[in-house]
């Protein structure tokens, strides 16, 4: 598998220590519940692999409401929602106790923070999907293309700021907030049934469902903005000249995640075949793929200060939508689509192994195991250990030399 990340990279990466800053509304009160949750764990349980269970559960019980409800429109058995809601109660808090697990065996490491955030970005896809389906927002196709890139939209944009100022900030009303909705939202449906989205209020004209909407995303984006696009755009960074952590441009993480909404939007607006309104779940998978694979190099990016490496293979992937009408869709679109989902999952899934792989043996440690750094077998340096090394391994070889020096 071909290395993704330079030896630069790797060496800055090794020495990037996690900065997060803030505390939402509802964290205090669940820091309990997850500070008990953490001492239940065995220790020989790793972190990464706790928050790889987490996402496991939360995508598989997604995709059952998506299985019932493919476009949006079905109705979906109250059994399902109530699963969906426990999946993503599950997922929230083993990627809250991941961390704590880490902390608690000593494995912490630069690859657990990236893990946790490529997972977030994944999960962030499915949750709002989910969401959508138990909403019936089909019957609503603009809502639903809205609500599942605006969520995509906030979690990269969070990422981008962390990119310019180099802490992740949470505001009052964050992500914890957001899936208590959520699972609010699912157990709802699952005991008064997903027609009651369907009430229309009086005067304004709108049914439920859309002001469900217009408030999760309107309190998400106020928030956003105050914690996000203030800094961004006003602040600045805390590189050179008010740049990046890597010293580029605070403006440049805009190009990669619009590329990916201008070809959703267009290819959605020149289907001949209403491919979005047919099959909006089997299409927001796809280009989630695309959106969490943009957000992963931007997280990379941060951890290793460097700059975003905007062209990409996975691209590739609406690509071929994109060919597909432009010679008038000689191949027929849902087909297409498919082959463009598959490609652009197994695009994500190698970028991200080659990633951990490239990490693993850069630290000299597992990914799912609990592991501390191995220290090498000899006191001589081999060509390029020393470069691959993790910083403990250094400081132990030259802690050696010293001793020997001294006898």
């Amino acid at each position: 598998m071909a290395d993704v990340l330079s030896p630069g990279q790797l060496k800055r990466l090794a020495v990037h220590k996690y900065s997060v800053q803030g505390t939402s509304v509802f964290e205090p009160l669940m820091q309990r519940f997850w500070r008990w949750l953490v001492e239940q764990l065995p220790l020989w349980w790793a972190p990464n692999a706790i928050t790889l269970a987490g996402l496991f559960v939360n995508v598989v019980t997604s995709l059952i409401v998506v299985y019932y409800a493919p476009d949006g429109k079905q109705d979906v058995p109250a059994w399902a929602s109530m699963l969906t809601a426990l999946g993503l109660f599950t997922y929230q808090a083993l990627d809250a106790v991941d961390g704590k697990q880490a902390r608690r065996t000593n494995s912490s490491s630069p690859l657990g923070e990236l893990f946790d955030h490529g997972c977030d970005a994944l999960s962030t896809v499915f949750v709002t999907l989910a969401m959508c389906s138990s909403l019936q927002l089909g019957y609503h196709p603009e809502w639903m293309f809205f609500e599942c890139f605006a969520g995509t939209a906030l979690f990269y944009l969070s990422h981008w700021q962390t990119y310019v100022s180099g802490t992740l900030k949470f505001g009052y009303v964050d992500v914890t907030e957001a899936q208590l909705v959520v699972m609010s939202i699912h157990i709802l449906s699952a005991v008064f049934g997903q027609g009651f989205w369907a009430f229309q209020l009086p005067i304004i004209g709108l049914e439920l469902k859309q002001i469900t909407v217009l408030c999760s995303v309107g309190f998400s984006l106020l928030f956003s903005i105050r914690n996000n696009t203030a800094v961004i755009f006003l602040e600045g960074g805390v590189g050179k000249n008010g740049s990046t952590i890597a010293g580029t441009s605070v403006l440049f993480p805009i190009v990669p995640i619009t590329t990916v909404y201008a070809l959703a939007v267009m290819i959605a607006m020149k289907s001949t075949t209403s491919l979005f309104q047919s099959h909006p779940c089997l299409y927001v998978i796809s280009f989630g793929m695309l959106t969490a694979k943009v957000t992963n190099k931007l997280v990379v990016a941060h951890m290793t200060k460097s700059s975003i490496d905007f062209l990409d293979t996975i691209f590739l992937g609406p690509g071929m939508l994109f060919l597909n009408q432009y010679f008038n869709e000689i191949l027929n679109e849902y087909i297409v689509l498919w082959m463009c989902t598959f490609y652009c999952t197994v695009d994500l899934m190698r970028y991200s192994m080659s990633v951990c792989i490239q990490i693993c043996e850069y630290l000299n440690i597992y990914c799912f195991k609990v592991s501390t750094p191995r220290m090498p077998t000899s006191d001589e340096d081999s060509a390029d250990g020393s470069s691959r090394d993790s910083p403990s391994v250094r400081q132990t070889r030259s802690m050696r030399r010293q001793r020997q020096q001294q006898k």
